[in-house]
């Protein structure tokens, strides 16, 4: 069955979403292949480009792809647009006959998933953490107002698919596309609070969402110190490749913990020493020597928003 769509009446929806998906069909045929590059035996991610939210091409920047067993194709994250989607659900026509059976949600971030409504007539099962459904129905009327262009127009909540199965913190999930098992484990508040990771053992890929960045600054919208406890555990991980929320994929998992490990480390030390001086937030945004700048993309967009969201969480520990 399609998604579930971000409504509170459920059966009227899907309705109307069965509809609006047969008419986007001519649509998603006539789609241009994104790219994607194969990162390992039958896993594919498109890089997504290092722009900000705000930026013309906002909708491609998120790293996405697929992964292709011998029964069906896994699907991981759709892209920040109906467009992005339909180009990513052309490149894995454009690699095999197979079906799309899963499409997995590694969180709620626009960039990762607007583009499901995309695949909606292939009807894969979707797949999200616990938290999703919830956070995507906070979401659903911001979504609307700033992202309609995003979406098929006119743009409606029935576009917003969630999911139809989750993952509970603890009880990871295993799926099977055929000579290949995917475990999908959800975690604890970090980066948001509907974190999710994929592990393909057959390749050792490791997907992390935005649980890990790579040369862009790190965006903080759930728990620092959740997320800091999140990056001990994914580094234990028997990961051989990992691919990235956003920056490039590689093959060296701890390599690419570590600076995203050090920043949220140094972020944590220097908002408790502010709080225990007295500075204020205000005081704190307007300081321009904080320690872990060196090397790190749209800084300027990201680390203020960091910075508001530690003295968030805390002042009051």
């Amino acid at each position: 069955m399609p998604g579930a769509a971000l409504t509170r009446s459920a059966a009227p929806v899907a309705a109307r979403a069965a509809l609006s998906a047969a008419l986007l069909l001519p649509a998603l045929a006539g789609a241009a292949a994104l790219s994607v590059r194969e990162v390992a035996p039958g896993v594919f991610v498109h890089e997504g480009r290092p722009l900000a939210l705000d930026a013309s091409g906002h909708d491609d920047i998120a790293n996405i792809g697929f992964i292709i067993g011998t029964r069906c194709v896994a699907v991981i994250d759709s892209g920040g647009s109906v467009r992005i989607g339909r180009a990513l659900r052309e490149s894995v026509r454009s690699h095999t006959k197979l079906p799309v059976c899963y499409l997995i949600n590694t969180h709620v971030h626009v960039d990762h998933l607007l583009g499901n409504y995309a695949f909606a007539t292939a009807r894969p099962q979707f797949l999200g953490h616990a938290q999703l459904p919830a956070a995507l129905l906070r979401s659903r009327d911001f979504l609307l107002k700033n992202y309609a262009a995003d979406l098929e127009p006119p743009a409606s909540a029935a576009q917003l698919l969630g999911p139809t199965r989750t993952v509970d913190i603890g009880h990871d999930v295993a799926l099977q596309l055929g000579g290949r098992q995917l475990t999908l484990r959800a975690w604890p508040t970090a980066h948001t609070d509907c974190d999710l990771s994929v592990y393909d053992s057959g390749s050792g890929t490791l997907w992390t969402g935005d649980l890990l960045f790579v040369e862009r600054t790190p965006v903080l919208d759930g728990s620092l110190k959740g997320w800091l406890a999140a990056l001990e555990a994914l580094a234990g991980l028997p990961a051989r490749h990992v691919v990235p929320g956003h920056g490039p994929p590689g093959d060296d998992l701890q390599g690419a913990l570590e600076p995203q490990r050090r920043y949220l480390q140094t972020l944590l030390e220097v908002v408790r020493a502010e709080l225990a001086r007295g500075v204020t937030l205000q005081q704190a945004l307007r300081a321009t020597d904080f320690p872990g700048r060196s090397g790190w993309l749209l800084w300027d967009e990201t680390h203020p928003h960091n910075i508001a969201r530690a003295y968030q969480e805390l002042e009051w520990e």
